[in-house]
C-alpha cells in the first residue's frame, strides 16, 4: 500500500512542476514577445565626405640602359643616375629625400631561344631612382620639367603599375573625430524625418556602429587629391 501511495505522489509530482514549468515559458515568452513589440526603433545611416589634398608623394624614376660589356653597362647607369639625382636636386629636393635603388640586370644571351639571329644588345639593366617627399606640390611641378632628362638622353618610363607614383594621406585621425560628428548628425536629420512622417517622436540613441573609413582618389586624372568617406549607421528609439 505504502509503495502505491508513493509512486502516485511521484506522478502527480511531477506532472504538476511540467505544468508550471510549461506555465512559467509561456509567460516569459509572451512578456518578451510584448516588450519587443512595444519597442520601436528605426535604423538610420549618416555619411560624411571631405576631398583632402595627399601629404606624401613617392615617385619613382626609372630609366633603362643597354650594352655588350658590363663595364660600360655600370659606367653609363652610374652616369646617368648621378644625372637623375643632380636633376631632382637642382629642382628642389633633398639629398634625404632621394634614393638610388641597385641595378637590375638581365643577360639576354643566357635567356636566348631563337636562332641564329644576332641580338643587338646582350645585356639590359633598369634603374630606380625614388623620391619620398612630403612636398607633393613640388612632386607636382618637376614632373613637367622631365623633358630635360630626355635633352640628356635618358629615357624615362611611364606611369606604369612598377613605376606608377604613389600619393598618400596620412592625416586621418585629425579629420576622423569631426566627420564621425558629422555622420552622426546626418543619421539624425534622416531618423527626424522619418519619425515625422509617421507620425512619431524620435527618442535616444539603442545602438551606433562607426563605418570603416575609406580613402581613395578623387578621379585617375587627379590622384594627389583624395576622397574620405565614412558611413555610420544608427538605431534610435521612437514613440508615439
Amino acid at each position: 500500500m505504502e509503495r502505491q501511495v508513493s509512486g502516485g505522489l511521484g506522478f502527480f509530482g511531477g506532472l504538476a512542476i511540467f505544468l508550471g514549468l510549461a506555465l512559467l515559458g509561456y509567460l516569459v515568452s509572451t512578456s518578451s514577445w510584448t516588450i519587443r513589440r512595444a519597442e520601436r526603433t528605426v535604423t538610420v545611416k549618416g555619411l560624411s565626405e571631405r576631398e583632402v589634398a595627399a601629404d606624401i608623394a613617392i615617385w619613382p624614376i626609372k630609366f633603362t640602359e643597354v650594352e655588350n660589356a658590363l663595364d660600360a653597362l655600370y659606367a653609363n647607369l652610374q652616369a646617368k643616375s648621378d644625372m637623375v639625382v643632380a636633376f631632382l636636386k637642382e629642382n628642389g629636393f633633398d639629398e634625404d629625400e632621394i634614393a638610388v635603388g641597385p641595378p637590375a640586370i638581365t643577360d639576354r644571351m643566357a635567356e636566348y631561344y631563337g636562332g641564329n639571329e644576332r641580338i643587338p644588345f646582350r645585356y639590359s639593366a633598369s634603374v630606380v631612382v625614388t623620391v619620398y617627399t612630403a612636398r607633393v606640390d613640388r612632386v607636382l611641378a618637376t614632373m613637367q620639367q622631365m623633358v630635360a632628362l630626355g635633352r640628356q638622353g635618358i629615357v624615362v618610363g611611364g606611369q606604369n603599375y612598377d613605376t606608377r607614383t604613389e600619393y598618400l594621406f596620412t592625416g586621418l585621425n585629425d579629420i576622423k573625430p569631426a566627420m564621425i560628428e558629422e555622420a552622426t548628425k546626418n543619421a539624425r536629420e534622416v531618423a527626424r524625418k522619418f519619425a515625422q512622417d509617421s507620425d512619431s517622436t524620435l527618442g535616444k540613441i539603442k545602438e551606433a556602429h562607426q563605418g570603416q573609413f575609406t580613402i581613395s582618389d578623387r578621379d585617375s586624372n587627379t590622384p594627389h587629391i583624395k576622397k574620405v568617406r565614412v558611413v555610420s549607421t544608427v538605431v534610435y528609439y521612437l514613440s508615439d
